[in-house]
């Protein structure tokens, strides 16, 4: 049973974040259930590594001292599995927005798609999807894409370690990312679709691993809520 001094010296969960909450949500949430379970006026809790509200799975909570840690953890190597849809693009390149193009399929076979998968090994550049949180002027990128307005992205340098093809099933393309830092999987999904000389849309995405710690030891916030509760 953990008490409140071991939140406040510093303690990692591991969060299987629903659908549908966003990273910031969780954090607040057992920010608040962590204070009234003990009473704690003030503490320090953190996420390492933001996902995006229709994503699930591994988000690593740091509280108290932990919360230093935080850089480091962000700077791991993370692990992703999804479902990539052929035929159509969005403007947020998964389902946060409609599909605004289609595009033929017709022509990709599964060699196809598994031969293409090794353009996105190693060192690529990648540029952020505009319906992100990155700031640019001061403002979130996401924020121009809403108002209409368009902006200037630059490339990132980034790293894909594995991109395997593990189902296909139609125009639904079940896969296995392992990447670093900085890496949107909305984005490969987009690029995907262009490489495959078609076009693509990220519908599921679920991360299961960030450094070593995996999201089969990872608590739903439900889960955590009882524990903290017994």
């Amino acid at each position: 049973m953990k008490t409140a001094e071991d939140y406040l010296n510093g303690q990692v969960l591991l969060i299987d974040k629903p659908l549908n909450w966003t990273s910031f949500q969780a954090v607040n949430k057992l920010r608040w259930e962590i204070r009234n379970a003990f009473n704690i006026k003030k503490i320090k809790v953190g996420h390492a590594g933001t996902l995006d509200p229709l994503a699930t799975g591994l988000l690593v909570i740091c509280t108290g001292k932990m919360t230093k840690q935080i850089d480091t953890f962000q700077g791991q190597i993370k692990e992703y599995t999804g479902t990539i849809v052929l035929g159509g693009t969005t403007p947020s390149y998964d389902l946060e927005t409609d599909i605004d193009q289609t595009f033929p399929t017709d022509h990709i076979t599964p060699e196809l798609i598994h031969e293409t998968t090794t353009q996105f090994i190693g060192d690529i550049e990648q540029y952020p999807p505009v319906f992100s949180a990155i700031k640019k002027e001061g403002k979130r990128l996401y924020e121009y894409a809403r108002a209409g307005e368009d902006v200037e992205i630059k490339p990132r340098k980034i790293h894909i370690a594995a991109f395997d093809i593990t189902n296909i099933s139609g125009t639904n393309i079940d896969f296995r990312v392992v990447c670093s830092k900085g890496t949107y999987i909305r984005s490969l999904a987009h690029d995907f679709g262009k490489a495959l000389q078609s076009g693509s849309h990220l519908s599921v995405l679920r991360r299961t691993k960030i450094g070593d710690f995996n999201v089969a030891n990872a608590l739903t916030p439900e889960a955590f809520i009882a524990q903290l509760k017994d």
